[in-house]
């Protein structure tokens, strides 16, 4: 059996017909027009081409597109303060500008001149105040204070005091404790 590449059937159109090629000028401008056409997109390199251009010159030095921006990056991020010790800061400093603050003394002046003041300024210094004092008792600047004990508890029959109960308790012997 012989080797034969099978041909096709003839088609609708018939066998097909070569030509030969014309070299005239319209046929070479539209071979160049197609050609043009199958390029799509930007040719290769473009990337080292657009440098080239006169424009990204700076200072007689060429712009190299790769490099992006100069803004410096942060490689450490500052963190707000978390220790007690630097709260605590905080609020001394807080603590200070309240105490120093001008309107707050000149409002506490007024009050004490036996001025009444109106409604806002009224609720505005006792914020203000309230702020200090807790302020005070964060930092431990606050004394608290304990009420007086005047009265003395009523003794009753039979009812023994702190200093009987102390000398029985000393007074008291623990060799006989576990024998009885």
């Amino acid at each position: 059996m012989t080797r034969k590449k099978r041909s096709r059937s003839v088609g609708s159109e018939g066998p097909a017909v070569y030509r030969e090629k014309s070299t005239t000028q319209v046929d070479v401008e539209a071979r160049k027009s197609q050609k043009d056409k199958k390029r799509k997109g930007l040719k290769s390199g473009n990337r080292n081409a657009e440098a080239l251009d006169p424009k990204h010159y700076a200072n007689g030095q060429k712009k190299d597109p790769r490099l992006g921006s100069k803004k410096p990056i942060p490689l450490v991020i500052e963190k707000k303060p978390t220790t007690k010790k630097e709260r605590r800061l905080s609020a001394e400093q807080e603590l200070d500008m309240l105490e120093n603050d001008a309107q707050l003394m000149v409002l506490l002046d007024r009050i004490e001149a036996g001025e009444k003041l109106g409604a806002g300024l009224q609720k505005q210094v006792d914020q203000k105040l309230d702020r200090i004092e807790h302020l005070m008792g964060r930092l431990g600047l606050l004394e608290v204070e304990e009420p007086e004990v005047t009265e003395e508890a009523p003794v009753r029959k039979g009812a023994k005091t702190d200093e009987d109960l102390l000398d029985q308790f000393e007074n008291m012997d623990l060799d006989s404790f576990g024998k009885e």
